[in-house]
């Protein structure tokens, strides 16, 4: 087992590592007077380990009680997130009390919110269940809910008082939804570490599972600690989410985070290599391991479609959208642009 220490504003441990799940009942006794647990899953991943995940918290002597969404992106709106709420004054939950966020980005980030939000702040344990989670989203404190207009616009920075990955749960997923999770993997590569990169390109989809997710919470833990509120060096890790996010939108929605990510990262990866800032050889060899993980590179939605969403999105300011370009595997800027200069920099990264 991995154990990394998160030393934000609230500290906590990312516990990383197979079969631990179990553990959950001690590890949520360490978190002081608990007496009553809302478990909130979706209905994909609660029947697959709700029921164990509720038997070792009573075993633990907590009182526990659940609240399962219907799966996927369409549920993480105001609606979902007010039942929750509500759902958790009408159990009872106190000030002392917590939420266990069992599931993948989409739970970690409604249970969060609510966590934050309710009582105007409970105790909550993330418990990711797909690689994209566990290497991202259940890590850093980043919660929200999506509104009509946008995703991601209604949220709040709250850390969790615990992560608790177990990499058996990562057997569950089908392999789509395991290669979503590749794209952020990847991301962290490309960002950070030229050795991790590696590894992913030789191994493939059998990379070391517990080696590589622990390098990325080690990672993403020290951007964090630099810049827990996300105003300078922690947007390193919107690499391909501005364009990935109007992929999404577009789309409705029917396409994954991680596969709308993947076509922004090789789209500002070809605009950067064109624009002569990125050497064709690495931009080769990003677009070929995005490729070999089973992840698109292209998109048939034109700049025209993309930019009303892209510039819906909280990354922009005022009139400017910074967008993240790789100069080399292992580093990538912060480069903030105009507003009016951005179709042509997408236009440039779509071109074949």
């Amino acid at each position: 087992m991995i154990s990394v220490t998160v030393n934000t504003s609230k500290p906590y441990d990312v516990y990383i590592g197979a079969d631990i799940l179990s553990s959950i009942g001690k590890q949520a006794r360490s978190l002081g007077n608990v007496s009553k647990v809302c478990v909130v899953s979706e209905s994909n991943v609660y029947p697959l380990y709700g029921s164990s995940v509720e038997a070792f918290l009573e075993s633990s002597g907590f009182d526990v009680v659940r609240f399962v969404f219907p799966a996927g992106e369409a549920s993480k709106n105001g609606d979902t997130f007010l039942r929750l709420l509500d759902y958790l004054s009408q159990c009872g939950l106190t000030r002392t009390d917590l939420i266990v966020a069992l599931g993948g980005g989409v739970v970690g980030d409604l249970a969060g919110f609510a966590a934050a939000t309710f009582l105007r702040g409970i105790q909550l344990i993330q418990v990711p269940t797909t690689l994209l989670a566990a290497v991202d989203s259940s890590v850093g404190g980043k919660t929200a809910i999506d509104l009509p207009s946008g995703k991601n616009l209604a949220g709040a920075f709250y850390q969790p008082s615990m992560v608790i990955c177990d990499i058996e749960c990562l057997n569950s997923l089908p392999p789509s939804l395991f290669e979503d999770g590749c794209a952020e993997t990847i991301k962290y590569g490309i960002l950070y570490d030229r050795s991790l990169f590696s590894h992913l390109e030789e191994n493939g989809l059998v990379f070391d599972r517990e080696a590589v997710i622990g390098r990325c919470v080690e990672l993403k833990r020290d951007v964090v600690c630099e810049d827990e509120f996300d105003t300078a060096s922690r947007m390193r890790l919107n690499l391909g989410h501005t364009i990935g996010h109007g992929v999404a939108a577009c789309s409705h929605f029917t396409m994954s985070h991680g596969r709308s990510v993947a076509v922004g990262i090789a789209v500002i990866s070809r605009a950067a290599m064109r624009k002569g800032l990125l050497s064709a050889e690495e931009c080769h060899r990003i677009e070929s391991i995005l490729n070999a993980f089973g992840l698109p590179t292209e998109t048939t939605f034109t700049p025209q479609e993309l930019i009303p969403f892209i510039l819906s999105d909280k990354k922009r300011s005022g009139n400017t959208v910074k967008l993240i370009i790789p100069r080399k595997i292992g580093q990538c800027d912060i480069l903030p642009i105009p507003v009016q200069d951005l179709e042509e920099w997408i236009q440039v990264g779509i071109a074949k």
